[in-house]
């Protein structure tokens, strides 16, 4: 019998500050993929441009996942205190999501945070990425204002680590 499924050869790694301008363009495709209106995305932009300076920051760790020597999707964490990080960013290359990378990103993204010593890790999520985040063991906590759209609530969830 032969598989459909296609083989990947995932390496996640640290970014670098010159990946900035390439993980913001894939940070709007990623979003774009959702179907949103021409407007929307253009408030969720200043959201989701990441600069040299953050990938730079002792505040965040910033982490891509490359295909064949491509970024195929990248996530960013934010260790809040000694107990808790925040997933700030977790996007897939639109086509290639439903094929494992995100999956990759948030299983690493739980093991450094639990590295960094947390016991918590938050996630703010889209609506589209809900069933994502329960899946990976999130347990939805509450919501909270988007940081791109006033009066837009959009849940929160945390994984125990």
């Amino acid at each position: 019998m032969q598989s459909n499924k296609q083989e990947f050869a995932l390496t996640v790694r640290a970014a670098t500050q010159s990946e900035a301008a390439e993980m913001s363009s894939l940070a709007m495709r990623s979003k774009a993929h959702w179907a949103y209106s021409d407007e929307f995305l253009e408030a969720c932009r200043e959201e989701l441009r990441y600069s040299e300076a953050q990938i730079d920051s002792t505040i965040y760790e910033f982490w891509v996942c490359e295909n064949e020597g491509k970024i195929a999707g990248f996530y960013a964490l934010a260790l809040l205190n000694p107990e808790e990080a925040e997933l700030e960013a977790l996007f897939v290359e639109p086509d290639m999501i439903g094929v494992g990378i995100g999956r990759a990103l948030i299983e690493h993204a739980k093991k450094k945070s639990a590295e960094l010593g947390t016991k918590q890790l938050i996630i703010q999520s889209g609506p589209n990425a809900t069933k994502f985040y329960e899946a990976a063991g999130g347990v939805r906590t509450g919501q909270r204002e988007s940081g791109s759209i006033p009066g837009r609530l959009l849940p929160i969830f945390g994984i125990s680590l």
